[in-house]
């Protein structure tokens, strides 16, 4: 893999490690409670992850396998809220087998490599070039939303990833 590359999945996977480890220890009950007025809850943040970041972004854009392509459609919604059928054990693995999926279109990539598909019909005026602006794009958007993930874990039980209270020295 390209010097450029690795370092920004270096980061990236910095991030999902973040996203996966402030989760751990929580209940199903903690990772399903809704925690803003919209229902919002961990386990749909990662699904979110999971689909509209890891799995649209690289096997999708960047790598055009039909099966994540076939998605791309106008008002298409975000995945946002998870079926109650769905286990947690069952929201963590998808994320990790979706995190294996990109890593493996990154591994074939350039950071300069053009998109093999774009969502026209989802951003029609808007578009990232190349792998490089998309890895970029989606460390953005996971480091985000770790911190939210964050906030969140603080709110339920006191818990901060790096541990301890930072203003306290």
């Amino acid at each position: 893999m390209n010097a450029e590359l690795a370092a920004l999945k270096g980061a990236l996977d910095r991030q999902r490690e973040h996203a996966l480890g402030i989760l751990q220890g929580l209940s199903q009950e903690d990772l399903r409670r809704p925690m803003l007025p919209s229902g919002w809850n961990c386990l749909a943040l990662l699904r979110h992850l999971t689909l509209d970041v890891e799995r649209f972004w690289f096997p999708g854009v960047i790598a055009g396998e039909p099966d994540v392509t076939g998605q791309f459609t106008a008002g298409a919604q975000a995945h946002w809220h998870l079926p109650e059928t769905m286990s947690a054990q069952e929201v963590f693995a998808d994320y990790r087998e979706a995190i294996a999926r990109a890593d493996a279109v990154l591994a074939a990539a350039t950071p300069e490599q053009e998109t093999a598909a774009w969502p026209v019909q989802i951003w029609p005026t808007w578009r990232l070039p190349d792998v490089r602006h998309i890895l970029i794009h989606v460390l953005t958007e996971v480091a985000c939303h770790s911190g939210h993930l964050d906030a969140t874990r603080e709110l339920i039980d006191g818990t901060t990833w790096l541990g301890g209270n930072p203003y306290t020295g």
